[in-house]
């Protein structure tokens, strides 16, 4: 899939995207970003760094972030990983007292539409 402009993307705080992963590669669009478009109607727009507990939480809730799924070209995540995550799972973990570190600078500004900057600055890893 081609990218939509990712140098046009922005971030939560205004500035360019810039990248969450290319180990795993991660964003929707396996560039490496969490860039958006019409096809990811799940929002895959905010950089989380993987911990366990979050990653137990996911697969509780019915998504196991954890085993790989090649054919949808999924290496599987473990703690430590940076991956963009849905923006709703992310504030589901919020608001569960659950929610992975962010990296601010790589998380798409549409996160905006779940969480606020503030909610996320609380769990920024940088």
């Amino acid at each position: 899939m081609a990218s939509p402009t990712p140098s046009k993307a922005k971030n939560v705080l205004g500035t360019e995207l810039e990248v969450c992963s290319t180990d795993p590669m991660t964003g929707f669009y396996r560039d490496g970003c969490c860039n958006t478009g019409g096809q990811d109607v799940g929002l895959h727009v905010v950089c989380a760094e993987m911990t366990e507990d979050f990653l137990e939480f996911s697969r509780r809730q019915g998504n196991d972030l954890s085993t790989p799924m090649p054919m949808y070209e999924f290496p599987g995540l473990k703690p430590g990983d940076r991956w963009c995550l849905c923006a709703a799972r992310w504030k589901e973990a919020f608001d569960a007292g659950m929610a992975p570190k962010v990296h601010l600078e790589a998380t798409h500004i549409s996160a905006l539409e779940f969480a606020s900057l503030d909610e996320l600055r609380e769990f920024a890893l940088d």
